[in-house]
């Protein structure tokens, strides 16, 4: 038997003295996790006893955290929009600015019931928490990785969306007969030549077909540009996660397309991440 103290203090010195920044909140999610505690609520048991079960447990995920697995991965969920969502190897981990996003077009779209597509829905998040706060909404969600839709239904049935969230197996080109008021999309924006200079626990762990945009990283983001001119309905929003850097390539390819910038989402290095833009026809 080991105290809860001893084990996390020797689980963040293990994952430190494998690089891994976040050592001593990893320690404390892991075990937490495995003796199916609040984190907090752990965190004033400290002198709690871990039986050996448990403790071999906890060496296990250990080890795949110094691999540099990602946390989401090992517990096979993510917190977004206050809601925990699987997620799995072939779903993107949903990120902070993601939330940005989202806010912006829930707020612009208070009190209407608009029909949303979610482009490259992945575990269906963007979706799913649109949903959540505009009740009466429906949307559909389309990807082209079978596994990937597999996970967004699981979340849809989890949440109770299957009456108003379909998801089906599509490329952007195979999208018809539809017209939308809103169409969100976090496609794949990093160019082919700097995926080698992503982090390990990206690289390693996280899809490439949602990671990579081709040469200048804007091979997706053109094609859902060009498709969303033919899909939106006039005045419709299109919601659009970028690479830094790209804001100025991108806000060109929209104003060549008819639309018009709405909304910029910036990160906390004040680099354009997010456009929101307007069809004007």
């Amino acid at each position: 038997m080991t105290q809860i103290s001893e084990l996390i203090n020797n689980g963040s010195k293990i994952l430190k003295k494998n690089l891994i920044p976040s050592h001593q909140l990893d320690s404390e999610l892991i075990l937490s996790s495995i003796l199916k505690k609040s984190r907090e609520s752990m965190l004033i048991s400290l002198e709690e006893q871990v039986s050996k079960e448990m403790t071999h447990k906890f060496n296990r995920l250990l080890e795949r955290r110094i691999k540099k697995e990602p946390i989401a991965y090992i517990f096979k969920e993510k917190e977004f929009w206050n809601k925990k969502f699987m997620v799995s190897y072939d779903t993107l981990i949903p990120r902070p600015e993601t939330e940005l996003l989202l806010e912006k077009t829930v707020k612009y779209f208070k009190d209407k019931k608009p029909f949303v597509l979610d482009m490259g829905t992945g575990s269906g998040c963007i979706l799913l928490s649109f949903l959540e706060e505009s009740k009466g909404s429906k949307g559909i969600g389309i990807d082209i990785s079978s596994k990937a839709l597999n996970i967004a239904f699981h979340n849809s049935r989890k949440f109770g969306f299957t009456d108003r969230a379909k998801f089906y197996k599509r490329s952007i080109d195979q999208i018809c007969g539809y017209k939308f008021d809103l169409i969100i999309s976090n496609p794949p924006y990093i160019c082919s030549n700097q995926m080698k200079n992503l982090s390990e626990d990206i690289i390693v762990y996280e899809p490439k077909i949602a990671l990579d945009g081709g040469n200048d990283g804007l091979d997706v983001i053109k094609k859902v540009i060009y498709k969303s001119r033919s899909i939106l309905k006039k005045k419709g929003m299109l919601a659009l996660e970028i690479g830094n850097g790209q804001y100025r390539k991108v806000a060109e390819i929209l104003r060549l397309n008819n639309f018009r910038d709405k909304f910029l989402i910036k990160d906390y290095q004040d680099n354009v991440r997010c456009i929101i833009s307007i069809l004007e026809n």
